[in-house]
């Protein structure tokens, strides 16, 4: 039999790689044989947001282990760097496909009870993260213990002064070194018309369904953007089917540009075109984190430190001591003490302006 790399990076098995449809060599004279010598299986299902800011690990495995083959299963496969060496979405024939697979390496970063097990199941040398016990989440060793306890008891999870890449690295065996995102930009194919001066600032009104007490008022929202302008600065206001209507309130009562919603391609392409993104914690977050974009955080019912902004910008807090509460429904509105001065003024100090 003629001689095949199957352990080459480029060898996809039923198909010509592409050396042999640009070039028709064959794989025992190839010069861009590149063999592989361990295989990793990353589970990171969801959400957008949380797939992202699960990137930087990618930088950690690239170093550590420079011939790794790479797969990732996700729910979001278009925020999955184009490095990668195979991503997957999470359904059924994957799952068969996975079981008959074998890896050296999983690290499943979800407590998901599907990813959870899915980590049982696949077959791999080493394993690190969360798998099942009784059908329920439970940490594969060790080294995970710390990110599952801080799940399960609201006083750890408080008490934690780790972010979340310094967890995730922690789990996976290795120590954060300031390892930033990485999103491929989007090529910009679409031309934007924004008619508001530079410094541009994204306003991301929305916060999902889950958490609303994280939303900030609707007037401050506008008070915000009265005052961006007043200092010389554009407004762009970003969201999604969720805020449209609420965007086109804000825009037309405060002159600031909306543009509608639209895929996440073309949302990150939009976020790409901010100077300084004002946001809760949502996944434009880690969109504008991943462009290395300024920011400014509203933040009131997580912990903060679990938020890595590399430098980029600064997180507000409302003056209460039950920051950090983790309620879906609260009495007590507490956004209303963020006002819109004191953002303004931070992003002043950020911009230097």
């Amino acid at each position: 039999m003629e001689t095949v790399h199957t352990d080459c990076r480029f060898f996809r098995g039923d198909t010509p790689c592409s050396f042999h449809k640009s070039e028709g060599i064959h794989c025992q004279d190839c010069s861009h044989y590149e063999p592989i010598d361990i295989r990793i299986l990353l589970i990171k299902l969801g959400a957008v947001g949380d797939v992202i800011r699960t990137t930087p690990l990618l930088r950690r495995l690239w170093q550590e282990f420079p011939h790794a083959h790479i797969t990732w299963l996700t729910h979001t496969p278009e925020v999955v760097p184009r490095r990668v060496d195979r991503v997957l979405l999470f359904d059924p024939a994957v799952l068969v496909y996975l079981l008959a697979t074998n890896f050296d390496l999983l690290y499943n970063l979800d407590k998901d009870a599907e990813a959870c097990a899915v980590a049982e199941l696949v077959q791999a040398k080493q394993k690190y993260g969360f798998g099942l016990r009784h059908g329920y989440c439970y940490p594969l060793n060790s080294l995970a213990e710390h990110k599952f306890l801080t799940g399960l008891f609201d006083d750890l999870n408080r008490a934690n002064r780790k972010s979340y890449p310094q967890e995730i690295f922690e789990i996976c065996g290795f120590e954060f070194e300031g390892e930033k995102y990485v999103l491929d930009r989007p090529s910009r194919e679409r031309q934007w018309t924004i008619v508001q001066p530079h410094p541009l600032i994204g306003l991301n009104t929305g916060c999902g369904e889950r958490w609303k007490t994280r939303l900030w008022p609707d007037e401050y929202w506008i008070e915000l953007a009265k005052k961006l302008q007043q200092a010389g600065m554009g407004v762009l206001f970003l969201g999604g089917a969720q805020e449209h209507e609420k965007n086109l309130r804000l825009s037309h009562a405060s002159g600031g540009s909306y543009l509608g919603y639209f895929p996440l391609p073309e949302f990150i392409q939009l976020v790409d075109q901010c100077d300084l993104l004002v946001t809760a914690v949502t996944m434009a977050l880690h969109v504008a984190i991943g462009l290395e974009k300024r920011v400014v955080l509203f933040n009131n019912i997580f912990n903060r430190y679990e938020f890595e902004l590399y430098g980029l910008g600064e997180i507000l807090e409302p003056a209460v001591e039950c920051v950090g509460c983790y309620r879906q429904k609260c009495d007590i509105d507490c956004m209303q003490m963020i006002e819109p001065e004191l953002v303004l003024q931070t992003v002043r100090e950020i911009l230097k302006m």
